[in-house]
């Protein structure tokens, strides 16, 4: 996971890990994930965005993800374990900001004040995506020949719609002083199954870490991945029914999601002294 003038971030030595671990097949991902990691980096990353820019963004995610799936699909891969295979190459690049960074760019906010921010802000970014991939699906449901292209775009949305919900928890985690141990890879991984759980990471559990990338880690982070993409498959429909849905869908179950978090961060550990 990059980090934004923090020390959370992966190592020289993690990159590596990073483009190998959690990925068996190794090269059947490895070349797409390289701009697919790229894009979702960029799509995730905090601030205001162009529409027309995210728009781009997306379009190029969705021809990228449907060049590896074209691969995967060769090879006898099942939809959930491609997907979960990309995302597991995607985490460890996912730009986290330190508690500094994160104070700086929130206004100077510390405590329960900056958690808030954090969620307002990941909820808005999730509803433009979904707004946008609900808008795209909808565009190719009134155009029936172009149908079969509308999964590859909710695909490259659920990934974005993850990457911002994991970057949330990351985030909200230096916001509440729970920190976790490992190197940037490892608690990129950590964070990503936390994501899967909808949970927060337990950093009194020294194997919280470590189990991250076992068999029952990936097949959970792999069923809660087919389950947001089936959620955004909801979002199919004429007109601009699918931007709306898609939008709403993303901004509340990023709200639930971080309302989770935040009370596990909370039993976790205190708030900082002089912390909101």
């Amino acid at each position: 996971m990059t980090s934004e003038n923090s020390q959370t971030g992966a190592g020289p030595d993690d990159s590596t890990a990073a483009e190998s671990a959690g990925r068996p097949g190794g090269d059947l991902v490895r070349e797409p994930d390289q701009e697919v990691a790229e894009l979702v980096g960029r799509l995730a990353e905090p601030g205001e965005m162009d529409g027309a820019e995210r728009r781009r963004l997306l379009g190029r995610l969705t021809r990228a993800l449907s060049a590896g799936a074209r691969k995967a699909k060769e090879s006898g891969t099942g939809r959930g374990r491609w997907l979960a295979d990309v995302f597991m190459s995607v985490a460890p690049r996912i730009p986290v900001r330190d508690l500094e960074t994160l104070s700086s760019h929130h206004h100077g906010l510390t405590g329960e004040a900056l958690a808030d921010d954090l969620v307002r802000t990941a909820a808005k970014a999730t509803m433009a995506v979904g707004a946008i991939g609900g808008a795209l699906a909808a565009a190719e449901f009134a155009a029936p020949p172009l149908l079969l292209s509308a999964p590859a775009q909710l695909v490259a949305e659920t990934l974005v719609v993850a990457a911002i919900e994991v970057k949330l928890i990351a985030e909200l985690h230096e916001a509440y002083g729970v920190q976790v141990p490992g190197t940037g890879s490892q608690r990129a991984f950590a964070f990503a199954v936390a994501w899967s759980k909808q949970r927060g990471v337990d950093p009194m559990t020294p194997a919280s870490v470590t189990i991250a990338l076992g068999t029952a880690a990936k097949t959970a982070l792999r069923n809660r991945l087919m389950r947001t993409l089936g959620r955004h498959l909801t979002t199919l429909g004429p007109f601009l029914t699918g931007a709306v849905a898609g939008g709403a869908l993303n901004r509340t179950a990023t709200r639930k999601l971080a309302e989770t978090v935040r009370v596990d961060l909370r039993r976790h550990q205190a708030l900082p002294p002089g912390t909101s």
